[in-house]
């Protein structure tokens, strides 16, 4: 097996030890949690709608780094600090997945990096 990291300007870089991304054998891009950061370390957003929005953009500026889209994406994770925010997680969430629904697990979590509100993880196939 071949493993490649991958870093893009497009998107924050890293806040601790990890990788933006890992490619595996060329087929499978392995993307790390993504907060709703800029790529100076801004935090974007107040309300969760706003930083999921940033988070699935993030998302999207690593896949297109690899020349993929949302279109690739089998799987996420998304982390939440309050499940009573999923709809509206999910309305935004649906307008970037609407073409293409990976399987998806959601969970509530007590606190994420930085304090925001939402952290997504994604697989892609390539």
């Amino acid at each position: 097996m071949t493993k490649e990291i991958i870093e893009t300007p497009h998107a924050p870089a890293p806040v601790g030890p990890y990788s933006q991304a890992v490619k595996a054998s060329g087929s499978m891009l392995f993307i790390s949690g993504q907060i709703p950061f800029d790529t100076k370390g801004n935090l974007i957003g107040d309300t969760v709608e706003e930083q999921t929005q940033k988070v699935i953009e993030n998302i999207k500026a690593i896949l297109a780094s690899q020349g993929l889209s949302l279109n690739n994406v089998v799987k996420t994770t998304v982390l939440m600090t309050d499940l009573s925010k999923f709809g509206e997680m999910n309305e935004t969430y649906n307008t970037y997945f609407h073409e293409s629904k990976p399987a998806r697990a959601t969970f509530e979590v007590s606190r994420l990096p930085k304090d925001v509100q939402i952290e997504i993880e994604a697989i892609a196939v390539c």
